[in-house]
């Protein structure tokens, strides 16, 4: 039997609700939302779900540190919608977060079709929204 692919990311943050306002504002009205709460399996903690498409990403308290750009860890989180006007309407929506934005909308060198920002979170993880015309 095939994968049937990834089902959710946990990712931990500094401050969880930091997270959520940002991820709500940036991809939000393309039909992120916040879809659950659940105490984590050390019962110290809450992680919250949030749905986008068929896949989960949740956020959960950090126990301290923080994320370093291409240290061990996540590299990016890619987001996929429909169309460049949805990448640039997100774009201007973190643009307005104050988030640091490491590269604006642009097609991509060498993938043709593909069209993305890349942007850091309040925690720096590097979080790209992208469509790809295949």
């Amino acid at each position: 039997m095939p994968a049937r692919g990834i089902h959710h990311l946990d990712l931990t943050v500094a401050d969880v609700e930091r997270s959520l306002a940002f991820y709500v504002a940036v991809l939000g009205p393309l039909g992120l939302v916040e879809s659950e709460r659940y105490p984590s399996y050390r019962g110290t903690e809450e992680v919250v779900y949030l749905e986008f498409g068929d896949e989960l990403i949740g956020l959960r308290p950090a126990d301290g540190g923080e994320h370093r750009y291409y240290d061990v860890g996540i590299e990016h989180i890619a987001f996929r919608v429909d169309t460049r006007e949805e990448v640039e309407a997100a774009f201007e929506r973190c643009r307005s977060t104050g988030a640091a934005i490491h590269f604006p909308p642009e097609p991509d060198r060498d993938v043709e079709d593909y069209y993305a920002f890349f942007a850091f979170d309040p925690d720096g993880i590097r979080v790209e929204v992208f469509s790809w015309d295949e």
